[in-house]
């Protein structure tokens, strides 16, 4: 994957953010797009080989639209400044997902605002095996690598129904968002080994997303 003449894509693009210029340039698009949706693939087989219970997902399935939706974003640019993709998809909500763009590059992943029942199923196993969850989250390699939970706006201030103000784990209940974030600068996405720093970082991260997936199956 040539990750440069994808930034360079990418920057003309942010220079030229209007669908004229995107109809004139559809072929390089394609390239860059395909480019990326074979390295997606090549991803996607190395990650199934190392964890037993991932969802293959092709780069194809995988990758996110670049337009944005105007209909619910109506002052953003046409397009983003990022090609992105979910991975191991067997709960979208759940996915890995990975960002390189010229403003943000990332890789993440958990549960974002999710509806009631997930977040009531998230809670639930919070409440019967919070400490594990907080095990996972202050290992030091973790933090070294996320930082803390993603801090959703709208985190609860009060104490969700059903859950004692006093409870061992209410800071974590107050949560809507269950996510972690780990961000990456260009150079490392331009270093020939950046395929196997995103295994470390997806390695690290899996015991977190496990605790998640299996509360929300159970």
């Amino acid at each position: 994957m040539d990750f440069e003449a994808l930034f360079q894509f990418l920057n003309d693009l942010q220079n030229n953010n209007h669908k004229e210029w995107m109809d004139a340039n559809r072929k390089r698009y394609q390239t860059t797009r395909n480019s990326f949706i074979a390295w997606l693939d090549e991803l996607d087989s190395k990650l199934a080989a190392i964890d037993t219970d991932y969802f293959p997902t092709s780069g194809k399935k995988g990758i996110n639209r670049i337009n944005n939706n105007l209909l619910f974003h109506p002052t953003k640019p046409v397009y983003k400044d990022h090609f992105a993709a979910g991975l191991d998809q067997r709960s979208k909500q759940g996915d890995f997902y990975i960002q390189i763009g010229i403003n943000e590059s990332e890789l993440a992943g958990g549960y974002w605002k999710p509806d009631n029942k997930i977040l009531n199923s998230i809670r639930e196993a919070i409440d019967y095996n919070g400490d594990e969850l907080q095990k996972i989250i202050n290992k030091k390699s973790f933090k070294d690598t996320f930082g803390d939970l993603y801090l959703d706006k709208d985190k609860l201030k009060t104490t969700p129904k059903g859950y004692s103000s006093d409870h061992e784990h209410i800071d974590l209940l107050r949560h809507k968002t269950f996510a972690v974030i780990h961000s990456i600068n260009k150079e490392d996405i331009l270093k020939d080994n950046f395929m196997e720093y995103v295994i470390e970082v997806y390695q690290e991260m899996l015991p977190f997303r496990r605790y998640f997936n299996q509360a929300v199956t159970v």
